[in-house]
């Protein structure tokens, strides 16, 4: 049975998101598998994309509307925006996430969130040529304190937590920040970690600490980070 299949249950779904504060929907779907055409206004960014490419874009977009049912809400168009990234439409906000044989879409309304960013992996050894490229020295030495066993692994959810952090940040900041402008704790026993910027971009400052959770299931890594609304930004994860 396949990573989709099997986290397609409401079980999953709701394993899922419970990576994020109340109020967030959570749908996946297959890339593999036949789906909704895309929306006029999505669809225009992939006519020159391969099949392939077609197929994951009609996957995350199915995922994203999915979700949007989920909140009660009708499905509406999400398409990119000049800079590439998911136009959400008015009154709320999401990420989109896809690996191999899997898509992953979370959607929040924006009284609830004001940001939120989601990313998935194989639960696979990050490549070993990939790993100065993506971790920082601190990074480095909690990895090299890990069982030999598992430090790939690892180093893809460190991967995976950047990613989502940078996910969720951008809606605010615009800014587009690198591997080695953040530094991520992993705390393995609770699933969460923290995700502290080294670098100030516009609405967050340096040494400001992203709250995340991550879950490892059924062949992959999920990472979720959402940012609170309010006169201050708060990025935090469910916890």
């Amino acid at each position: 049975m396949s990573a989709c299949r099997k986290l397609a249950s409401e079980t999953r779904l709701a394993d899922l998101a419970g990576l994020f504060p109340p109020g967030v929907a959570v749908e996946v779907s297959d890339p593999s598998a036949v789906q909704p055409a895309p929306f006029a206004e999505e669809a225009v960014a992939m006519a020159r994309a391969t099949p392939a490419r077609q197929r994951e874009f009609a996957a995350g977009r199915a995922a994203a509307h999915g979700a949007m049912r989920r909140l009660g809400r009708v499905a509406a168009p999400v398409p990119h925006g000049p800079d590439r990234a998911p136009r959400w439409p008015a009154g709320l906000c999401g990420s989109i996430s896809h690996c191999e044989g899997l898509c992953l879409a979370a959607v929040a309304p924006t009284q609830s969130l004001r940001s939120l960013g989601v990313d998935v992996e194989p639960d696979a050894a990050l490549p070993a040529d990939l790993i100065d490229e993506v971790t920082c020295l601190v990074e480095r030495a909690w990895l090299s304190a890990q069982s030999a066993s598992v430090r790939g692994r690892l180093a893809r959810l460190i991967f995976s937590a950047k990613e989502a952090a940078y996910k969720c940040q951008y809606p605010v900041s615009g800014a587009m920040i690198g591997f080695q402008d953040l530094v991520i704790t992993p705390d393995l026993d609770t699933g969460q970690f923290e995700a502290t910027l080294l670098r100030t971009v516009p609405g967050f400052r340096e040494g400001q600490c992203f709250h995340g959770r991550f879950l490892m299931c059924e062949g992959v890594i999920v990472t979720a980070v959402s940012l609170s609304p309010g006169p201050r930004w708060s990025m935090q994860g469910s916890g």
